[in-house]
């Protein structure tokens, strides 16, 4: 190689190397000041809700009207059960809508033999557009007034919301996945918050989402927390408690929260109804809701707030495959990229205030950007080393300091949850928890970035299919580990 050769890849490899450096930084900075933030308003929370009666709330004549809306398709095994898990939700003023969403299997025969269910003539309340209903039903026995189910065709979860919707009677919504675990005080905690802020608009929360694989599950609710077998599940427990108590925590503070997790949300109904409810196109219809309904907002002059609720207040089974997951982080990242291309308009906008200059910004950089400037930096090593650039004390040093940041962080999220919620008691699974950081790094986030290139690639294929999980069910004998 000749001499001005040799310095032009030289000058090339210390630019990128510089630019890749600051990068890092600058993602690290990022997510430390998160952590920090979090850590305040999970605090006060705490604080403030030391002598909360939610009791109160409970009987209060003022709590706001409250509909369940959960979506199901191909859920006869299950279907029967899950309904009954709703019902033992300590709330004053709620109605629950199952939408059968075309299924193919039995799971409303199921439902109507279960809940003596006959069909009913009701007009809906809405008028966002849907398939087709063929029916909508009610029970004739006095035990559960409450229930609502309602049969139409085919359309996609977003579609099947919107029918929920329509039906829906009351001024507030919960969307649930019908094979979730909430917790009984869960509508309690997502309602406090529309009912305490005065000068401006809550029009969304969210809870905690918690991993219920291997937790032994009995009428509808978690009586036992356990330590999953497989080491895929547990990484994703520790990548929950970052992304929710790390995450979501400290953009709801900084009010540019983007997402609510389609596992559990509550929203304003009339925001959502003015907004056309969810979209049937994008397979990220929960957080290209959100995102919506904010823009909306802020064009209108109006102050608003989505706000995190930190309790853990649902419990979902996560996929215990790769190729589940894969399939799983694929649609994120489809969502995600999807969301971020209609709302375009949001990016470094100061006309959307927080939303516009912190958080779409994050958004598109950390999550989407991020797995892909990750991989080109991992061929870009194997061109320093190839091209002998690498000095390797320094390579190895900073590949320390990554690792090692990496690994606090899960344990600062880890600790997090051990001092507030603490959900696992024994003290064999948070030995067990706190090994997971250190592979993390090695094996779990190597996997994660190729699913998102994966995910770049479909979605620039035009591919929109939602795909399916797999689901191993919860079992109610599952031992616990010791």
């Amino acid at each position: 190689m000749s001499v001005d050769l040799f310095k032009f890849h030289f000058m090339i490899a210390v630019i990128f190397n510089n630019l890749f450096l600051i990068i890092a930084l600058s993602i690290m900075l990022m997510y430390l000041f998160l952590g920090v933030i979090s850590l305040v308003d999970l605090l006060e929370y705490k604080r403030g809700h030391r002598h909360t009666d939610f009791n109160a709330l409970l009987s209060s004549p003022l709590a706001p009207g409250i509909t369940v809306i959960a979506p199901a398709y191909n859920e006869g095994k299950t279907i029967v059960e899950n309904i009954k898990g709703l019902f033992s939700i300590h709330y004053n003023n709620y109605e629950i809508v199952v939408v059968n969403d075309g299924s193919g299997d039995d799971t409303l025969e199921q439902v109507i033999r279960a809940f003596d269910l006959e069909q009913v003539t009701q007009d809906p309340y809405s008028s966002i557009e849907t398939q087709p209903i063929r029916g909508v039903y009610k029970s004739t026995n006095r035990a559960y007034p409450f229930l609502t189910v309602i049969d139409k065709e085919n359309g996609g979860k977003a579609d099947a919301l919107n029918a929920g919707i329509n039906i829906s009677r009351n001024p507030y919504f919960v969307v649930i996945d019908v094979d979730s675990v909430i917790v009984p005080d869960a509508l309690l905690k997502l309602a406090k918050p529309f009912l305490s802020y005065v000068n401006l608009k809550v029009v969304a929360t969210g809870g905690v989402v918690r991993v219920a694989n291997s937790c032994k599950v009995e009428n509808g609710q978690v009586v036992q927390v356990n330590m999953p077998k497989k080491l895929l599940v547990r990484f994703q427990i520790v990548e929950y408690l970052r992304a929710f108590l790390m995450g979501r925590m400290a953009w709801s503070r900084l009010n540019g929260l983007l997402i609510v997790s389609g596992a559990l949300g509550m929203f304003d109904k009339e925001v959502v109804v003015q907004c056309g409810g969810y979209n049937p196109e994008t397979v990220g219809e929960d957080m290209e809701l959100v995102v919506r309904m904010r823009r909306y907002l802020y064009e209108q002059g109006i102050k608003h707030r989505v706000v995190y609720v930190p309790d853990p207040l649902c419990w979902t089974e996560v996929p215990d495959n790769v190729k589940s997951l894969q399939r799983q982080r694929n649609r994120w990242t489809r969502g995600n990229m999807d969301t971020l291309r209609i709302h375009r308009k949001l990016f470094f906008n100061p006309k959307y205030g927080r939303l516009g200059m912190l958080g779409y910004p994050f958004w598109f950089f950390c999550e989407w950007m991020a797995p892909l400037v990750e991989a080109a930096g991992y061929f870009f090593m194997l061109y320093l080393i190839v091209m002998s650039f690498v000095n390797l004390p320094i390579f190895l040093f900073l590949l320390a300091f990554v690792y090692l940041f990496s690994v606090s962080f899960s344990f600062y999220a880890i600790l997090f949850d051990e001092f507030t919620f603490r959900r696992y008691h024994r003290l064999v699974h948070l030995r067990q928890l706190l090994l997971v950081p250190f592979l993390e790094p090695l094996i779990y986030h190597p996997m994660n970035v190729y699913f998102a290139i994966r995910g770049n690639i479909s979605f620039w294929r035009g591919d929109k299919r939602w795909g399916t999980q797999e689901r191993a069910g919860f079992d109610a004998s599952e031992k616990p580990q010791v």
